[in-house]
């Protein structure tokens, strides 16, 4: 039987999947795939790097840094997250991430991107972190405050554009069951987005305009129909057990430690149904 595992974004909400990854890794929960979107992407390579803590540490580091992330590199770069401090100083010096770990993990991890150019999503298999990082870069580079990514002749901006919860793909992929890390609670439904600021932003980018304007209902359509997988067995859904509130740039340590320590209670809590859902 194979199981895949698929990773919500939403920028500094993956916190709490950060937590869920680590009970798994400290339960030598494997997975045979795994697809992520924007942070869920980012966040995710740490599990198969066998990275324990990375994401919190390097986070609560970080983040309070100006230069690293907020209104400083928007208006240097266009960009929220700084490219060279956070996709090139820290993995590969700050805070290095572990890239021949993920190769020898052998398990095919995809990160979901946007084509720009046409609206729709785009599923690109990591190889290697160092080598795909604008992969990853693209897979969370949100709507608004970030430059679409050049891969190729391509342009690419936040997977979660497009599909924000990419379970029915990966069963595509050949996965027998699925288990699915959200970062919303089981009462959240997307709403719209305003339409005169997705209008103005159509100027340029019409076809990623397009799939704003429709997002909350591809949202919502989604947990529904993941809410019927997970009622007939072909789904398990690890969902926050309580809101979480915190700003998608958030920057306060301690509120980033609360919302992984909810994604680690929460993984504890759902353990020995996970092991028995993989069985």
């Amino acid at each position: 039987m194979k199981i895949g595992l698929v990773l919500e974004g939403g920028a500094m909400r993956g916190m709490f999947t950060a937590g869920v990854l680590d009970t798994f890794l400290d339960n030598d929960i494997k997975m045979d795939s795994v697809v992520g979107v924007s942070a869920g992407a980012l966040f995710g390579v740490n599990y198969l790097s066998g990275q324990k803590g990375r994401v919190i540490r390097y986070n609560k580091r970080f983040n309070k840094d100006k230069n690293y992330m907020g209104f400083h590199p928007l208006l240097r770069e266009g960009n929220i997250v700084s490219t060279k401090y956070a996709y090139e100083d820290v993995p590969k010096t700050l805070d290095p991430f572990d890239d021949e770990a993920y190769k020898k993990s052998n398990v095919p991890f995809y990160a979901v991107v946007t084509n720009v150019a046409t609206g729709n999503p785009e599923y690109i298999q990591i190889h290697s972190v160092f080598e795909q990082m604008d992969t990853l870069r693209a897979s969370g580079s949100m709507p608004f405050v970030s430059k679409p990514v050049a891969i190729g002749d391509k342009k690419y901006l936040d997977g979660g554009i497009a599909d924000s919860i990419p379970f029915e793909w990966l069963a595509g992929q050949d996965c027998d069951k699925l288990i699915v890390i959200l970062t919303r609670d089981m009462e959240y439904r997307k709403k719209p987005m305003s339409p005169v600021l997705v209008k103005l932003y159509g100027r340029k980018y019409p076809k990623i305009a397009e799939r704003l304007l429709q997002r909350h209902n591809n949202y919502n359509r989604a947990v529904e129909e993941l809410r019927k997988w997970e009622a007939g067995g072909k789904a398990m859904v690890i969902r926050p057990s309580s809101p979480i509130e915190i700003g998608r740039i958030e920057k306060n340590p301690d509120k980033l430690q609360a919302v992984y320590e909810l994604g680690a209670k929460d993984g504890n809590a759902n353990l020995q149904k996970i092991k028995d859902f993989i069985k």
